[in-house]
């Protein structure tokens, strides 16, 4: 099975590039982050017509979370239990950035992956409240990620999506441009490690190594064409995953060319 992971930035606007991604990596599934769009105004014929099943969950234009499969798509799950809201008040909503579902399984779900396509808060800056809702969400991705292993050892669960965390130090193209920011701050490494130690491996990065090794290139400044880009777009697998992964490979080319999004979709094969 081919799974691939992408931060969109607007799936109505990259809809084309989808289509084209899709068939030629010959993807079984993908799960998508900032589609930018409630699901009732996405034009989704083109997915069908090439044979995918689409989940999408998106409340307005700014967030938002899909996933297509053709492989099956069952179990549907539109967020994390004890996701924290956004303002963290009464007045507060849980956006819409966790979307889970059951692919390459049976059609109640059974025999397969638990898959869930992950937007993690940006967190602006260090001293908004932003930033401790990127770190209380993290901690309700990990609370889950436990509970899931601790029901089933064996649980097939896949952990995808754009983190907005930089894990190591090469991980950006220059930590010395990132004094003071988010993504690299330890509080949101120690984050990124706490769902890890609850035995989600990160597939890619032992076949790709750093540094240089990039999912996303800001748009201003040249930053592609400079390959000043982030590592912040990861694929964490359950034990049962790792056992199943066989390869994976950054998809650069996607990043370029007129209309591409921001960040290069994470594709890996599973032999499940």
């Amino acid at each position: 099975m081919r799974i691939a992971t992408w931060n969109i930035n607007s799936l109505r606007a990259r809809m084309d590039r989808l289509l084209a991604l899709l068939e030629r990596q010959e993807i079984d599934v993908i799960a998508l982050q900032e589609i930018k769009a409630k699901p009732q105004q996405l034009d989704l014929s083109g997915l069908e017509a090439a044979g995918y099943e689409v989940a999408a969950h998106g409340l307005n234009q700014w967030n938002g979370v899909a996933i297509a499969s053709r492989v099956g798509l069952a179990d549907v799950r539109t967020e994390l239990p004890a996701v924290p809201a956004w303002p963290d008040d009464e007045d507060g909503v849980v956006e819409a950035r966790a979307l889970g579902a059951v692919v390459g399984g049976a059609e109640d779900g059974s025999g397969g992956l638990r898959l869930w396509s992950l937007y993690v808060p940006n967190g602006r800056e260090i001293d908004h409240p932003h930033y401790g809702y990127k770190l209380r969400w993290l901690e309700a991705l990990r609370a889950e990620g436990a509970r899931e292993l601790a029901a089933d050892a064996d649980a097939r669960v896949l952990l995808t999506g754009d983190f907005n965390v930089a894990p190591e130090d090469d991980d950006v193209w220059s930590m010395e441009f990132f004094e003071g920011k988010t993504h690299v701050t330890e509080p949101e490494r120690s984050a990124f490690r706490a769902v890890v130690d609850e035995g989600y491996a990160d597939l890619v990065r032992p076949d790709h190594p750093g540094p240089g090794v990039y999912t996303y290139w800001d748009y201003q400044q040249l930053r592609f064409p400079k390959k000043e880009g982030m590592r912040i777009d990861f694929a964490l697998g359950s034990p049962a995953v790792q056992t199943a992964y066989r390869a994976s490979f950054i998809d650069r080319e996607e990043r370029k060319g007129k209309g591409a999004s921001d960040h290069a979709p994470v594709v890996l094969d599973l032999e499940l």
